[in-house]
């Protein structure tokens, strides 16, 4: 066996005896947070369930902690597991309290009362999630973004190695996924526990994930850095997206650039081009974007959505060409927008092109 926490060995998953998913080979370890992805129907939540023993594996092996998941009693798992699934239960008559205690039932008797140690590792957990002030409210009567961090409450309270959550951010709105995926990620920190889940969101899952696992559904897992899958065109194979959909320098999606003749040249630096260009793709408008060093972050988003980029090496004077070419789209286009360009020693040549857009009447300038 190796360091880690949670091994899968040649692990087959999927439903009444048909494999979905087989040869998986995962190493989770103690204080990492690490998340599937994939596209819907590929097989994320069959092989948290499985993990979490609530479907059986029909082939390979789970071990926990070196022991083998299958050869663990109830309890046993209780102790060392935690699992938060997306159901939305709706008890009656419990309290949000009587619902985190819950997560003391495999450290009690058969009668399942709480010691005065078990009470104070209940407040101790609704403390660490901050849902003490509802604690005496119904289960039943609160927002979802509470319901999670309730259920995420009792989770601490079993005191497990490690918590399999499955898509936890569902039904939540933005504020409460940041409440809920940061509580995770300090959690791992902090307590050493290992945290596996499931996200719709590649770029939450990019930024709070030590290790990202790639599920296809074509029977094989991927599994590697932020760093590396968020790469290249990795995000775009796995989604069977277009190769510029996904930018991981923005971490998000983009709508495909609108083909044709440029229409409108944006004149811009700093990030200053990037609401037009958004503005200018939503109302359909092929656009150029120029003259922008390669290194500006306009430059990084207008390759993704404009017709037509001036891109030119930064930290050097414009070269004549780029400056012709601009030249030339003024008068090409019908329109020439100054979102905004702070003018140096390199980039003073724009001067000209801003001047002479105004002498064709198509100048206008737009406030970032």
């Amino acid at each position: 066996m190796t360091g880690a926490y949670l091994t899968t060995r040649k692990l087959a998953v999927g439903y009444d005896g048909a494999p979905l998913i087989e040869g998986i080979e995962l190493e989770i370890n103690k204080g990492e947070v690490v998340t599937l992805i994939g596209p819907n129907g590929s097989g994320k939540s069959t092989i948290l369930k499985t993990i979490a023993r609530q479907l059986k594996a029909l082939g390979g092996r789970v071990y926990v902690g070196g022991d083998d998941l299958h050869r663990l009693s109830a309890g046993a798992l209780a102790s060392r597991m935690a699992v938060v699934l997306t159901e939305r239960a709706r008890p009656e008559l419990l309290t949000c309290r009587d619902i985190v205690s819950t997560g003391r039932y495999p450290y009690t008797g058969r009668l399942g009362i709480l010691s005065d140690a078990d009470e104070a590792k209940v407040d101790a957990a609704m403390t660490a999630v901050r849902v003490t002030d509802i604690a005496r409210r119904g289960y039943d009567a609160i927002s979802d973004g509470q319901r999670q961090r309730v259920l995420l409450a009792r989770a601490l309270c079993q005191e497990p190695e490690i918590i399999v959550l499955d898509e936890p951010t569902s039904f939540l709105d933005i504020r409460h996924k940041l409440e809920l995926l940061s509580l995770l990620r300090g959690m791992a920190r902090r307590e050493g526990i290992a945290v596996v889940l499931s996200l719709h969101e590649i770029d939450l899952a990019q930024r709070v994930s030590d290790r990202i696992v790639c599920v296809t559904g074509a029977r094989e897992v991927v599994c590697g850095t932020p760093e590396a899958v968020f790469s290249g065109d990795a995000i775009a194979r796995l989604y069977g997206i277009g190769r510029d959909a996904f930018d991981p320098a923005f971490g998000g999606v983009e709508l495909p650039r609108v083909e044709g003749a440029p229409r409108v040249l944006v004149l811009s630096s700093g990030g200053a081009g990037i609401p037009v260009y958004r503005r200018l793709q939503r109302e359909g408008v092929p656009f150029a974007a120029g003259i922008l060093p390669k290194n500006d972050v306009d430059c990084h988003l207008a390759r993704r959505l404009a017709a037509e980029v001036i891109a030119v090496e930064p930290f050097t004077p414009f070269p004549d060409a780029a400056v012709a070419r601009a030249l030339e789209l003024v008068e090409a286009c019908e329109r020439v927008i100054d979102a905004g360009v702070a003018i140096g020693e390199t980039n003073r040549r724009v001067a000209e092109v801003l001047e002479t857009a105004k002498r064709a009447g198509k100048y206008e300038r737009v406030e970032s």
